[in-house]
């Protein structure tokens, strides 16, 4: 027989690890992180073809104008168009100096082969080397005009426009209007890029996230009194100073009531189903929201593979294009759906989706 002490110790023991693995389990059962983990499983038997005509699809070219010249997707039907990048510092080389030769000459293009472009307007870069704004903005008049994002792990990953700075954002609207005056109506839609930087105080001691998700939405409605007639889309993916869903701070959220409320767009780059990040933020807003404005989620570098930014060439990869649509489509509830014209997959598996058999 145990000794009283010994046997109540062994009893509690007992009762304190089995309270621990239960705790354990109801936690994992009540996560919030892992609402939507097992989503995507709903859409594993998509296949091909798809002959859907209820989204509308563009090809992404991003910086890559050049390439629309002769593509595949001109003669396809199932493709509404082209969805290309266009930096400010491309279209503002001088202070007051418009110049959008660039996006005439390609919308004039695309629209003599039956289809329309959609804007994507560049003020940040995910490449140290490459700056987006203009010149005149690196000047004291504007704080320097822009700061280096840093990514998680510490290193310089790109640029990105002080967004946050009253005269820098005075200047971009004054972009905006510019372009809304010449295309908009002619245009199918321009859309801001996306609202995740690597930037915080450390980069810039007169950045916060209350200003920056102010500034946002600042940009939005400005977007939206330049191009009353196309459509317009801000990307609002992640927002700086919170996490969801531990850390909600209300700035996505409120970018999202914000969009709805003027009659902006909400979008994204990176399609993403399996991704704990993109389905705790971006995608999770989509599928919880009831919404009257349009909505747009890009297939970029690396989502064929379900990887983000990458140019891994897999050859025995499983083609899950049908899948992504089916997400998107569903699950998301998009009216746009952006296609990086990434090479082999762009071939390989949307064209051949998309191909009527």
């Amino acid at each position: 027989m145990f000794p009283l002490i010994s046997y109540q110790k062994t009893i509690l023991t007992v009762f304190s690890v089995t309270s621990v693995h239960m705790n354990i389990h109801c936690q994992n059962l009540t996560n919030p992180a892992e609402k939507y983990r097992d989503a995507y499983k709903k859409y594993l038997n998509a296949r091909c073809p798809i002959d859907d005509c209820s989204i509308k699809n563009f090809v992404y070219f991003s910086t890559d104008r050049e390439s629309i010249r002769n593509h595949p997707f001109l003669k396809m039907p199932q493709f509404a168009g082209a969805q290309i990048m266009y930096s400010w510092r491309m279209l503002e080389p001088e202070k007051d100096q418009y110049d959008f030769s660039k996006i005439i000459e390609d919308d004039e293009y695309l629209k003599s082969k039956g289809k329309v472009l959609f804007i994507q307007l560049q003020d940040a870069t995910f490449n140290s080397q490459w700056k987006a704004v203009p010149n005149y903005l690196l000047t004291k008049e504007y704080d320097g005009g822009e700061v280096m994002q840093i990514d998680d792990h510490g290193k310089q990953a790109g640029w990105v426009a002080k967004r946050w700075n009253v005269n820098v954002q005075k200047r971009f609207i004054l972009l905006l209007d510019s372009l809304g005056k010449y295309f908009d109506g002619k245009i199918e839609g321009i859309n801001l890029q996306e609202t995740a930087i690597g930037v915080g105080h450390k980069q810039d001691q007169k950045f916060s996230p209350e200003l920056y998700a102010e500034c946002i939405k600042t940009n939005m409605l400005s977007l939206k009194k330049a191009f009353p007639k196309s459509t317009t889309m801000q990307y609002a993916n992640f927002m700086p100073g919170e996490w969801l869903p531990w850390e909600d701070k209300g700035y996505l959220r409120g970018v999202f009531r914000y969009a709805e409320k003027i009659g902006v767009g909400l979008g994204g780059p990176d399609l993403m189903f399996k991704a704990k990040g993109q389905l705790n933020h971006i995608l999770a807003l989509m599928h919880e929201g009831s919404y009257i404005v349009p909505l747009g989620i890009a297939v970029q570098d690396g989502n064929y593979i379900g990887k983000t930014n990458s140019e891994e060439n897999i050859k025995n990869h499983t083609n899950i294009v049908p899948q992504l649509y089916a997400f998107g489509k569903d699950f998301l509830k998009v009216n746009y759906i952006f296609w990086s014209c990434q090479e082999p997959y762009f071939t390989k598996d949307v064209i051949s989706c998309f191909s009527k058999k």
